[in-house]
């Protein structure tokens, strides 16, 4: 690790920033990971668009329909990608989150161990799922005590209504006391991530998946870290970086600017939106990548993939979309 663990919220304050994203798996014909996809998109990603960092192996991911070596393999593989663009001519090192989320325990430590003993940057780990109503603030501010104490990495929380419940601002901040915490993925609305913010800012990033509401949250609650989902990679192309864009210009304080950039990317949002089928999330994004020249592929089960008919909704949408890839 580049940091001790009592430097962890340190380190994470200064070099924890910008936009990082949220992979999509590559799985050829056979549904095995595709390795050189893979390779090819985290280039492209780290590279191409310079992104802050990469959360690594989520729901986005599929690590539900992975095994642990394969889990493992991906983490190794972005590593070794953000090892190898160095310092990128001046952006710095792209960062590396790796998602140890899983439901028995022994995973989440033997994934995150590995994380720490291989040069990722960080992990985060989703809030337990949990059954029969033990979802209290002990049961849950416990496991990530227990986490800590274990771990000497920096560590994310993540809480999603997937899990069953929501976290409160107060748990949230106790759990931030813990010296490795350094940020969230708080997956809720804006008055909660407000008051979360209010309440910890000032020890971990707190941050939210929306694009649409990232601008807001630079300005008005002072958020350096967006973490993460996969509009850094899906709105984004080698020529049209305007994520990118405005989320330089605000952080240079010129507001004006940045949120005409914003809205510039109305078009591309609502296309994306219209284009995207119920229950289908990973396979339309895949979809999208490919039409955008990178690597998509096949989802696993449970997963369903899309039909051609909805692939040419996709199609008819992306075109309208105004998202330059040339």
């Amino acid at each position: 690790m580049h940091y001790k663990k009592s430097e962890a919220k340190d380190y994470a304050r200064e070099h924890m920033r910008g936009v990082w994203a949220a992979n999509l798996s590559t799985f050829d014909a056979s549904l095995a990971l595709d390795e050189t996809a893979m390779r090819a998109n985290l280039r492209h990603w780290i590279t191409t668009l310079g992104l802050g960092g990469l959360f690594i192996a989520g729901k986005q991911a599929e690590f539900f329909s992975m095994s642990i070596a394969e889990r493992k393999r991906l983490i190794a593989l972005s590593v070794e990608e953000a090892s190898n663009a160095g310092n990128r001519n001046g952006l710095g090192r792209c960062g590396i989150i790796t998602s140890c989320s899983d439901t028995n325990l022994d995973v989440v430590l033997e994934l995150a161990r590995y994380s720490q003993d291989i040069g990722a940057d960080y992990v985060i780990v989703h809030s337990p799922v949990l059954h029969f109503g033990a979802d209290t603030d002990e049961t849950i501010y416990e496991y990530y005590r227990h986490l800590s104490e274990q771990l000497d990495i920096g560590m994310a929380m993540w809480n999603h209504p997937d899990c069953g419940y929501t976290m409160s601002p107060e748990l949230c901040a106790r759990i931030a006391d813990l010296p490795n915490v350094v940020a969230i993925k708080y997956s809720t609305d804006r008055a909660r991530y407000t008051r979360l913010t209010e309440l910890a800012g000032d020890r971990i990033h707190v941050s939210n998946p929306s694009e649409e509401e990232w601008l807001d949250n630079i300005i008005e609650l002072g958020w350096k870290l967006y973490l993460c989902s996969t509009p850094p990679f899906l709105l984004q192309s080698a020529v049209d970086q305007r994520m990118n864009d405005y989320t330089r210009l605000a952080f240079a304080g010129d507001h004006a600017a940045a949120r005409a950039v914003r809205d510039s990317l109305d078009p591309v949002r609502a296309a994306f939106k219209a284009s995207k089928p119920r229950g289908k999330p990973q396979a339309h994004a895949k979809y999208w990548q490919e039409l955008l020249g990178q690597h998509g592929g096949p989802v696993r089960r449970p997963l369903l993939g899309l039909t051609e008919a909805e692939r040419e909704t996709t199609r008819r949408c992306f075109a309208s979309s105004g998202l330059r890839v040339a």
